[in-house]
């Protein structure tokens, strides 16, 4: 081989290691990046950049340290950017309020009435969508009243409502307040009376501590009347807070109207409209009595008087009325009778004048009747029955149990709404 063959052959062998150099290392490339080689360097940043799930943020109403919070107001606590797992409010003795939570778990309430000048704590957790937690704690505190009423809920007369009993179709009802209400209006919105069927019926205030509630007609036999006092957590004025709620119903008997006539000396007894017995009677005289405060009217007072109840072994005493010496003066025990106004008038055995009943008035106001009579009408009567007395020149006071003797205007024109 001479000098330029193997020269050629020199270079064409370099030529060829360097070309199998380089087929080799296109290959490994790809597959061969190492740690400093831009390829690592671009797959880290895109890691360090992926964004975070945010933790869930919760929201409390009432605020942290709210104080003078109503207690009818429910706590509520939302999250968002997560779910409730887990909810708790607790007064200071450790006592669970109770709550619900939503069906998607994004919000939680309270479900019970909170007490008066109480401090609460509240905690909440939340969980995002990665599985973090967030948990929040909370105080706040309810108001304090000046001063608290309690209602009352009872016949016109005074007596209870025992649920379920049975009353007259002329039965008023009264919610008597043991603190005078400085705001009626208020007091009025919280009280609710439900005639069953439908009647209509309003509120009428005597004085600041009594309401009273009647229909515009008679009540219909067989209603059912429900009555409610919803005055817990409501301001009646001047920081004067109801202490709490009541509510009972009663039912309505059958129609029993009873109409004593002065001029007839009877008094005639329907029950459903249908005359049952005619009594005769004898009213009080139409004079005037000196008495220990000045003069007496023994008239017996004319208008639908509202039935308080039957009594046995009455106690009589003039002196009740301001007749406690003289001629006229009494004292003495009534074995049965049925009273019909706040001042002493009854329908009330009277064995004494029967010669009198039918024909001529010699009481001091009462409606005289027949021991067998008296008897009869005691087993008759229920408490709300009407007796209408008529013709005497005497009118029956709202205040004396003639809350049917008031036009419904009157009525009304008294109501604070």
């Amino acid at each position: 081989m001479g000098y330029r063959d193997r020269t050629a052959a020199v270079v064409s062998g370099v030529l060829a290691a360097a070309l199998l150099l380089s087929a080799c290392s296109q290959k490994k490339s790809p597959d061969a990046a190492g740690p400093g080689s831009g390829a690592s360097t671009g797959t880290a940043s895109a890691a360090s950049s992926a964004p975070q799930t945010p933790p869930a943020a919760l929201r409390f109403a009432p605020a942290h340290e709210a104080a003078g919070v109503n207690p009818l107001t429910p706590v509520k606590v939302a999250v968002s950017g997560g779910s409730l797992s887990q909810v708790s409010l607790t007064n200071l003795e450790g006592k669970q309020v109770k709550g619900a939570l939503s069906a998607d778990k994004r919000s939680w309430s309270s479900a019970e009435t909170l007490g008066y000048n109480r401090l609460y704590s509240l905690a909440a957790t939340a969980v995002n969508p990665a599985g973090q937690q967030t948990s929040t704690t909370s105080t706040f505190s309810t108001l304090k009243p000046a001063n608290m009423t309690m209602p009352y809920i009872q016949t016109a007369a005074g007596g209870g409502v025992s649920p379920g009993v049975t009353f007259g179709v002329g039965q008023v009802v009264r919610v008597h307040f043991d603190e005078p209400i400085p705001d009626r209006k208020a007091a009025q919105a919280a009280l609710s009376v439900k005639t069953e069927p439908a009647q209509v019926g309003g509120f009428s205030w005597l004085d600041d501590s009594n309401v009273y509630w009647r229909t515009k007609n008679y009540l219909k036999p067989g209603t059912k009347v429900t009555i409610t006092a919803k005055v817990y957590g409501k301001n009646f004025g001047k920081s004067l807070y109801g202490q709490a709620d009541a509510s009972t119903w009663f039912r309505v008997g059958d129609k029993h109207i009873s109409i004593a006539d002065d001029r007839t000396k009877m008094i005639k007894v329907y029950s459903n409209d249908r005359l049952v017995r005619t009594m005769p009677t004898s009213m009080g005289r139409n004079v005037r009595i000196p008495g220990d405060k000045g003069p007496i009217d023994l008239r017996t007072n004319s208008g639908p008087h509202v039935v308080v109840g039957g009594e046995k072994k009455i106690k009589m005493d003039s002196a009740s009325f301001g007749l406690s010496k003289g001629d006229e003066a009494y004292k003495k025990v009534v074995p049965v009778g049925v009273r019909i106004s706040y001042d002493g008038e009854y329908v009330h055995w009277a064995d004494w004048s029967i010669a009198q009943q039918g024909k001529v008035n010699v009481s001091h106001g009462c409606l005289n009747v027949s021991p067998s009579n008296a008897y009869w009408f005691y087993d008759f009567s229920l408490p709300g029955d009407i007796v209408d007395v008529r013709n005497t020149g005497r009118n029956l006071a709202e205040w004396n149990s003639g809350y049917w003797n008031v036009s419904w205007a009157s009525w009304l024109a008294d109501s604070a709404t």
